[in-house]
């Protein structure tokens, strides 16, 4: 890809107009419980502030249906302010007068926040007289929100079509190197591990992995079709009886190239989600059972799979994780990688719950890179062009 990255741009005295995603989870008195999102977007911040820029940020908050008063943004100027060390200003506006305003009192060095662009209805219709309104703001277009990279919005392709000075911020830029590079030039054994609810959300990563990963790792609720495929009794537990045949011809495929699948060999099992205090650790499940963790040895054959690679993906928690009693597969999971990329294998995490999983164990800093896009780092993988990537490309 010939992006054009943040260093070639000229910033100083100019008006950057940055795409974040600091679409961070709040609690009900409006706190932010995790600014993971809004770190990662410090560097390329900083970089521009550095530099002269007058740094003009767009970002969404959850999925509003017009203005909605507990999703405006002004928690995330405040938490921007406390990183940065200087005041992010903030305006209760996207575009519009205000805005307008707001953008032209910035000086050098100083940062603005604009309202929740999800607020306007332009924004995920990719309206383009939102995307004019938006492109007015600013001079030059930096895309920082990798997250959102996947949707082609007016704030992520839109008004990158109107801005021809445009680039990559550091994070978009990482997420690219990791997670290209893993595809294109894997180091040593590539090892695919997927989990997570239902192999439906998974059919195009895991066509696409069957063909150049060296092991599949398959394990959560998706797992369970895949055992159902073959005939296995899996009681209670998920099964998309629409996707029995395509496990199968991934399975029957995974034969043909002489590629390896595991698949748990045991399980952690209860009546239902609720019922953790009596959770089994069982070979079969029985009828009235649903598994909902990956077993002792399953955990096991997965971890010695991963320590024998160079390269690791990560998409999907082994079991539900949140509950404490269904928690030991994805625990064993990310100590093994964390454990091998200690030894010098390339660790990559595919965001979402399994990123949200290793937060919460401690592990992010023993991995190579936690993606911050759940679907935008899946649909990278799967080979999908992202309309918020391929519009930075130069012609």
């Amino acid at each position: 890809m010939s992006i054009r990255p943040l260093t070639d741009l000229e910033l100083h005295g100019r008006r950057v107009l940055v795409r974040v995603d600091n679409n961070v989870p709040l609690d009900e008195a409006g706190n932010i419980t995790d600014d993971t999102r809004i770190r990662a977007s410090l560097p390329t911040l900083r970089h521009i502030l550095d530099h002269g820029g007058r740094a003009i940020l767009m970002t969404h908050l959850g999925r509003p249906k017009g203005v909605t008063e507990n999703l405006r943004v002004r928690p995330v100027a405040d938490r921007l302010s406390e990183h940065l060390g200087q005041s992010v200003g903030y305006v209760r506006g996207t575009v519009g007068p205000a805005a307008e305003r707001a953008v032209a009192d910035l000086a050098n060095g100083e940062c603005l926040l604009l309202e929740n662009v999800r607020f306007n209805d332009g924004e995920t219709r990719n309206d383009p007289d939102f995307a004019r309104e938006l492109a007015a703001l600013g001079e030059v277009y930096v895309n920082d929100a990798f997250g959102t990279a996947h949707r082609a919005h007016a704030s992520t392709e839109g008004v990158a079509r109107l801005l021809p000075e445009r680039a990559a911020g550091f994070l978009m830029q990482k997420e690219l190197d990791y997670l290209s590079g893993a595809i294109e030039n894997p180091k040593g054994k590539l090892v695919v591990i997927l989990g997570g609810a239902k192999v439906s959300d998974k059919i195009g990563a895991t066509r696409r992995f069957i063909e150049i990963a060296d092991a599949l790792i398959i394990g959560g609720g998706m797992a369970y079709t895949f055992l159902a495929s073959r005939g296995e009794a899996i009681g209670k537990s998920l099964l998309e009886d629409d996707r029995l045949g395509f496990v199968s011809e991934i399975l029957d495929q995974s034969a043909d190239l002489g590629k390896q699948i595991l698949l748990p060999v045991d399980h952690v099992v209860a009546d239902s989600i609720d019922s953790g205090e009596t959770a089994l650790h069982v070979d079969q499940i029985p009828d009235g059972s649903m598994g909902l963790d990956i077993g002792t040895e399953s955990r096991r054959q997965f971890a010695e799979a991963i320590g024998e690679a160079g390269t690791i993906l990560w998409n999907g928690p082994m079991g539900v994780f949140e509950i404490g009693a269904f928690a030991g597969g994805t625990r064993k999971v990310a100590h093994a990688i964390a454990d091998a990329t200690g030894r010098g294998a390339v660790s990559i995490i595919g965001g979402g719950d399994t990123a949200a999983a290793v937060n919460a164990l401690g592990l992010a800093g023993r991995m190579s890179h936690v993606s911050t896009g759940g679907g935008a780092s899946l649909e990278l993988l799967e080979g999908k062009v992202l309309p918020g990537v391929s519009v930075l490309e130069q012609g």
